[in-house]
Order: C-alpha cells, then sequence, then structure tokens
C-alpha cells in the first residue's frame, strides 16, 4: 500500500438533477447526489486503491453529515474536513441528450467554502503524510475569501515539498466578485507542478493565447504544442501539462482524447469516440484523478495520459459526478476492450 497521501481541496454541493434525461421539473422530483471538482478526483483515486483525502469546509447540520458519510463510503478520508459557518452549496444540473445540450445552475452563494479565509484550515494537520496535493480553478472563483485560502494553501504545499497540481477548470458564471481569472490564477499557478486544462482554460484561466478554436474539436499536434510550450515558457516553475480535448459532435456523442507535455516529450493519446453518452459532468476530473493515479504509479508518463483518457472515457457511461471505476475496468478498457459485451 502507497504511503503518501493524495490530499485534494474544493467545494462539494448537494446535486439535484432531474430523472434520466429529463427537463428541470419535468417531473417534480430530483435526484440528489454530491458532486465538486475536487470531491471527484477524491472518490476516483481512492477508487484505484490510493489513499485519497479530501479537505473542504461545510457547515454542522445533517445534509453536510450525510455528504460526508457518502465520501466515508469511497474510502476518501474525510478527517481533513472542518465544519464553519454558511450553508452546502448547491447544483442543479440537466443532462443533455442528442442536440440539446447540458444546463447547469449554481446556487452555492454563502456557502461555507465562499465564507471561508486564509486561517480557517490548519494546512500542517491536512499535509500530514501527503505526497500530491490537488486544487482547481474552481475554488478561487466563488469569492475573494475563498481565493486568497486556496493561494495559502499552494503555498504552504509547495513549501513543504509537496507536488501540487491544480486543474485550471475556468468557469465564466462563477468569476463575480471582482477580479478576472486570469489575474488570480497567474499567481496560484507559481505554485503549480502539474496544469490540467482544456484549451480554453489555457486562454480564459492563464490568459495565454493561441491559434486554437477552441469549438474546432481537431487535434492540430503543432498548435497544441505551441500551446502548452506557451504555458510552461509563461510559468517555468510548471513541469507538466496535460491538456483534454473534446470533440462535441452533439450532447450524446463527443469524441476524447489528450495531449501531455513536460518541456521535452510532446505526447498524444488514443482517440476515443464516446456515443450515447449517460453523463459527461465529472468526466474531467475522472481524467485528473487518473492521472494523478498514473504519475504516482504507471512507470511512464504515457502510460499515464493513456490510462487518464481511459478513465474519464468509461466515467460518461455513469450517471452522477463521481466515477466508480476500479483498476481492473480501467485496464481493460486500455487493453482494447470497449465491445461492451456481458462479462459472465
Amino acid at each position: 500500500m502507497p504511503n503518501k497521501t493524495v490530499v485534494t481541496f474544493g467545494e462539494i454541493m448537494l446535486r439535484l438533477a432531474p430523472p434520466g434525461f429529463e427537463r428541470f421539473l419535468q417531473s417534480p422530483s430530483f435526484v440528489a447526489t454530491w458532486g465538486g471538482g475536487e470531491a471527484n478526483v477524491a472518490v476516483s483515486v481512492a477508487g484505484f486503491g490510493w489513499p485519497a483525502s479530501f479537505c473542504t469546509v461545510i457547515p454542522s447540520n445533517p445534509i453536510a453529515d450525510a455528504m460526508v458519510g457518502e465520501l466515508r463510503r469511497f474510502n476518501v478520508d474525510t478527517s481533513k474536513i472542518v465544519r464553519g459557518k454558511g450553508r452546502m452549496g448547491i447544483y442543479f444540473v440537466e443532462p443533455g441528450a442528442n442536440q440539446r445540450a447540458s444546463k447547469v445552475v449554481y446556487d452555492r452563494e454563502y456557502s461555507s467554502i465562499a465564507l471561508a479565509k486564509p486561517g480557517d484550515i490548519d494546512w500542517n494537520a491536512v499535509f500530514e503524510g501527503a505526497g500530491w496535493y490537488h486544487t482547481t480553478g474552481i475554488t478561487p472563483a466563488i469569492s475573494e475569501s475563498a481565493a486568497a485560502l486556496a493561494l495559502e494553501s499552494v503555498r504552504v504545499a509547495k513549501e513543504k515539498g509537496i507536488t501540487v497540481s491544480c486543474d485550471l477548470n475556468y468557469r465564466k458564471n462563477l468569476w463575480k466578485w471582482g477580479k478576472a481569472a486570469h489575474e488570480v490564477m497567474g499567481e496560484l499557478v507559481k505554485y503549480v507542478d502539474v496544469v490540467i486544462a482544456n484549451e480554453e482554460d489555457c486562454q480564459a484561466a492563464l490568459g495565454i493565447q493561441a491559434d486554437v478554436d477552441v469549438h474546432s474539436g481537431k487535434l492540430d499536434e503543432d498548435v497544441y504544442r505551441a500551446l502548452a510550450a506557451k504555458v510552461l515558457d509563461a510559468h517555468p516553475n510548471v513541469k507538466t501539462i496535460a491538456i483534454t480535448l473534446r470533440e462535441s459532435h452533439s450532447a450524446s456523442h463527443n469524441g476524447w482524447s489528450a495531449c501531455l507535455y513536460d518541456g521535452q516529450e510532446f505526447i498524444r493519446s488514443r482517440h476515443y469516440e464516446i456515443t450515447h453518452i449517460v453523463d459527461r459532468v465529472g468526466g474531467g476530473d475522472s481524467f485528473a484523478g487518473g492521472l494523478i493515479y498514473g504519475l504516482n504509479a504507471l512507470g511512464t508518463k504515457r502510460e499515464a495520459l493513456e490510462f487518464a483518457v481511459a478513465a474519464s472515457c468509461l466515467k460518461h457511461s455513469l450517471p452522477g459526478d463521481f466515477s466508480r471505476f476500479p483498476l481492473d475496468e480501467v485496464k481493460t478498457l486500455l487493453k482494447g476492450d470497449g465491445s461492451g459485451r456481458v462479462q459472465r
């Protein structure tokens, strides 16, 4: 059993979705689960058998207690979770189908994490026994104090020699508190070793422009190599960047692949055609979880990238934010068995 824990930090929310592929309140009910980028990554990593711990700030009430119990069911360490004032954030998601796009509505103002500030979390205790720390660009978008808390976290992690990864995860509907994403994320990324992003994240969250059409769905190797090189040139402390590429033919049919650049080698993954998508929310987090696991447990960066893309491909077959695939099922897809035949 590995002894260096992967720690993730961010907001987890109550996720409310209509049954199946219905529209909001087409039926007078919602399916209640949990979701949030950093928690999704912790669940993914723990599912592969690597120790994972999730840190956040939540209120003291039975709804928050239920969330903690759910994470424990996935073998995620919840001992670093802090209780504070505020409320549980909520988000509503209406899964898209065919030409109807998915919709997300956030209800997270005055949540506990939005009200949290530097000093509210004992990072020395959180990082005890940790070898990797992961956060995202979502938390800094929630509020000015949450952004300051996220910056505090990466500084402490870096001081302790912990590898830091950040999924840029640009969310235009969240950046409302006064600063542009690139003003905040440019500072945070100074403490990051591994950046995870899509092409739009690089431009919107870091202000790095490249000749990439984010809607084209075509991976021009030279263009993506140039984009990755620009990120590493602008942030010389970043050792590796992984860029995901989603080709959105429709809400139900996406092409999925990724590339990775470490300043020397540019690696492209296998390409998957994902048809009949059940739920794409959490797909990028499953990629991040797979990449973190792969970079820790597998032999090469190519193996890590291929593992991450395969894990994320499988996530598209599940409703909800969390990935629920163990190592052997990801490895089966990596071996080329994507037939979906009944296993018996």
